[in-house]
């Protein structure tokens, strides 16, 4: 997966790891998926892939911030990629903000902070 401009798509600070906002590109094909859970999913599961190659995992999120084109349509999506991808928690704090408008016309971003502390 790249970024679509001059950042990084994660980085690490101390046992921290810092995952810039996550859209519905599908990383194989380099464009969004099709549908919006679907992309929503997928902005859920590049978050995730980003996390896990610093070494975190979904269970080491501090905070998330979601972002939205549409908070009617796409909040009820959002909580249940939470539960699809926590389980029955618990959460992380999250922030959801609706947006006129995202990168590349998407619906969603997720970014999230994990505590993840090196392994020595």
């Amino acid at each position: 997966m790249k970024p679509t401009g001059t950042w990084n798509l994660g980085t690490r600070a101390g046992d921290f790891v810092f995952i810039a906002g996550m859209g519905g590109i599908d990383p194989k094909a380099n464009h969004l998926v099709q549908g919006d859970e679907a992309r929503i999913r997928q902005a859920f599961a590049n978050m995730k892939l980003i996390a896990e190659s610093e070494g975190a995992s979904l269970r080491d999120a501090v905070r998330l911030v979601v972002y939205v084109t549409d908070m009617y349509r796409f909040r009820p999506i959002v909580n249940k990629m939470q539960e699809e991808f926590w389980g029955k928690g618990p959460y992380p704090p999250r922030t959801i903000v609706e947006v006129h408008r995202l990168n590349d016309d998407d619906i969603c971003e997720v970014q999230g902070t994990f505590y993840a502390p090196v392994k020595k």
